[in-house]
């Protein structure tokens, strides 16, 4: 059970956190009815017990018109009296004279600027509350504190206030169509200045552009430089191989002769051998 409480504590925490822009420290305004059932309970430290509830440290105030309306109610209030002079009293300009409720509902106003909580065990001022965007309500239940969960008042208007981002107003409306109309002329313009800005410069390039063809004209100065054609050359000598010499294939001793019938006959050189050492031998035998 604890911890199902605990969630939804949690829940009602983020949504007020998320969509109405609730900070830390979390500020609590009090009234007399809520302050004495923490002394007949004996809920304290008071602050200590409503930071457990909102899981976040707060900060507990009160006003003058709730101090005197306990004074009014005598001793039976006289520790809540004493318990309440504690918490910071935050200004209002009644002065004491008027209701703690009505007080209290004056400083919330229509879309509680200052971002209270409002502990009250006044269900008549709980309901008033709740009917109020952006204002969450705690309460005792003898010895427990509990925190109102969003009213369906308030979470449509969550609703419809998100619905009311998501599209343009009649200002901003009229403010873009302003706004696209004059970007447009200034295209427009831009794009004019731009054409005739382009027409003179080419208008000047192209005046250029003929001076100095005709200045080079006079000296005799030619557009482009014009280059030797190279030719052909022969191998590189280093390159090539030499020519290959057959030794055996014209022998110089080889004689050609040319008959009455066109042949060629070749004459081979014989070699003689000398018989000196054959006849030696024969003649000493």
């Amino acid at each position: 059970m604890r911890v199902r409480k605990q969630r939804r504590h949690r829940k009602a925490v983020r949504f007020y956190t998320a969509c109405f822009g609730f900070r830390q420290p979390f500020r609590v305004l009090c009234d007399g009815t809520f302050v004495h059932n923490l002394v007949v309970n004996k809920i304290a430290p008071a602050d200590k017990a409503i930071s457990d509830i909102l899981s976040a440290p707060v900060k507990l105030y009160t006003t003058r018109c709730v101090l005197n309306e306990l004074r009014r109610l005598g001793d039976s209030h006289a520790h809540s009296l004493e318990a309440t002079k504690n918490l910071v009293i935050t200004r209002c300009d009644h002065e004491g004279r008027k209701k703690a409720d009505s007080c209290i509902l004056e400083i919330i106003g229509e879309k509680n600027p200052q971002h209270f909580f409002v502990a009250t065990q006044d269900t008549d001022l709980r309901r008033k509350l709740l009917e109020i965007p952006g204002v969450p309500a705690i309460y005792g239940l003898r010895n427990a504190l509990f925190l109102e969960q969003p009213s369906a008042s308030q979470r449509q208007f969550v609703k419809t206030s998100e619905e009311g981002r998501l599209h343009m107003t009649e200002l901003e409306h009229k403010m873009l169509k302003r706004r696209t109309t004059n970007i447009l002329g200034t295209k427009e313009s831009a794009d004019s200045s731009d054409e005739q800005e382009d027409f003179g410069e080419r208008n000047m390039e192209s005046s250029v552009v003929t001076k100095l063809q005709a200045v080079k004209k006079e000296i005799g100065v030619k557009d482009k430089v014009q280059f030797k054609r190279k030719k052909a050359k022969g191998p590189n000598p280093l390159s090539c191989l030499k020519k290959k010499t057959y030794e055996n294939a014209k022998p110089s001793s080889e004689k050609e002769r040319k008959d009455g019938d066109g042949t060629v006959r070749s004459r081979s050189r014989k070699r003689r051998r000398s018989r000196k050492g054959k006849t030696s031998s024969d003649t000493g035998n």
